[in-house]
């Protein structure tokens, strides 16, 4: 099954514009959002669960598969589309072995090593960054243009940029072969969150604005 990680966005409560995460995430979608990765890490297991039921309801809605960031068994209790995991979490063979063939893994990846290893494991995709300093992963291995690059032509897998991306780099990628920018608070964050995401999509993809802005 083929999908569209052109416009990735991982949710953040913390920098929403809005008063709920599934009207964040609903705007979002309107605008473009063609993936939604639903990320908690400090909610208890309950309100996750019970967050990521009402996101779900909005996703399906508009045919948008959902991923679970982390946890894996959330993302098996609400049936999402896959889960993704981080260079500290399991290992992403130990995790496919979970989960099964049916659901998509995405592992984060920072260096051609981790991007060959996560292939081998049975990645579907990979994140790779931080591209660009961010406030939103403080800790994040920083990837050069060069790296990106070395990775792209490494591993055969669709690649999704993370980290600082915004509307001033977004249209450097799609010619390095990168399937689609994960977002964080260049859409939520945004006063208009619909916008934003048009913007951002129109330019990953070299479109000309005509949204309005």
């Amino acid at each position: 099954m083929n999908f569209d990680y052109t416009l990735y966005l991982v949710t953040d409560r913390q920098l929403m514009s809005c008063d709920s995460l599934t009207e964040a995430v609903e705007q979002a979608i309107l605008g473009g959002c063609t993936m939604i990765q639903l990320r908690e890490k400090e909610l208890p297991s309950l309100e996750f669960y019970n967050q990521a039921v009402a996101v779900k309801q909005v996703t399906e809605r508009y045919h948008i598969p959902l991923i679970i960031n982390d946890r894996i068994d959330i993302a098996m209790a609400v049936q999402a589309a896959g889960v993704h995991i981080g260079q500290h979490d399991l290992p992403a063979a130990t995790v496919r072995k979970v989960i099964g063939e049916n659901m998509l893994l995405g592992v984060s990846a920072s260096s051609i090593a981790e991007a060959i290893q996560a292939q081998q494991d049975g990645a579907d995709y990979l994140g790779v960054g931080a591209m660009f300093p961010t406030g939103t992963k403080t800790d994040a291995e920083s990837v050069s243009m060069e790296e990106l690059q070395k990775i792209r032509t490494a591993v055969s897998l669709p690649i999704v940029v993370i980290g600082g991306i915004n509307k001033g780099n977004a249209g450097r990628f799609k010619p390095m072969g990168i399937d689609g920018l994960a977002v964080v608070s260049a859409i939520i964050a945004q006063s208009d969150i619909k916008a934003a995401a048009a913007e951002l999509k129109d330019l990953f993809c070299g479109k000309e604005k005509k949204h309005g802005f």
